[in-house]
């Protein structure tokens, strides 16, 4: 079984996997369809699984698909991030707001990210292995990227200096200028 915790954003949730630890090492269930569809309220149909190995001060995001949106689930299985979710729906009493967690490979935490939500994560550890589930493929023409630092979303990144960035990443808009959805 697992634990599922509400966030202040609506459809953003935290997952707490059931561990089984004994002298050999651990066990958990990462992902079961059933519950997940009774976890997050809705049933999702994941289309792809991404895997993304980086460095310590490596920044990926924010991004989103404006069309074909993903939602995503995220975890950590090597390392620690900062994960930040942004609420892109312009009719959400909570737009422009986000959801940030510690995800790492010990606390076994993952995020429900629903469409709709531009996603980033900062690398904390010298090097850290992400996977994701997303409910749509991924389109490159339909990809956007909002800035890191945009002061308009006011995320409180644990770090600023040295934060490294794909030439994409650097291209990122601001929130006021971005499409987003209805």
């Amino acid at each position: 079984m697992m634990k599922v915790i509400e966030t202040a954003i609506s459809g953003v949730k935290f997952i707490i996997p059931t561990v089984f630890v004994d002298d050999r090492g651990y066990f958990l269930e990462s992902y079961h369809a059933d519950q997940m569809a009774s976890m997050i309220g809705e049933n999702c149909h994941f289309v792809q699984d991404n895997h993304s190995h980086s460095k310590k001060n490596v920044l990926r995001g924010l991004h989103y698909q404006i069309r074909q949106p993903q939602g995503k689930l995220v975890r950590v299985i090597s390392g620690e991030i900062y994960d930040v979710a942004v609420d892109l729906r312009k009719s959400s009493p909570t737009f422009g707001r986000c959801v940030c967690s510690y995800l790492s490979s010990e606390n076994k935490m993952m995020v429900w990210i629903p469409p709709h939500f531009a996603h980033g994560f900062l690398v904390l550890s010298e090097s850290t292995d992400v996977i994701y589930k997303t409910t749509d493929y991924y389109s490159p023409s339909n990809e956007r990227c909002l800035r890191w630092d945009d002061p308009d979303l006011a995320i409180e990144w644990p770090v600023t200096q040295s934060v490294l960035l794909s030439p994409k990443d650097r291209q990122g808009g601001f929130l006021k200028e971005a499409e987003v959805f209805t």
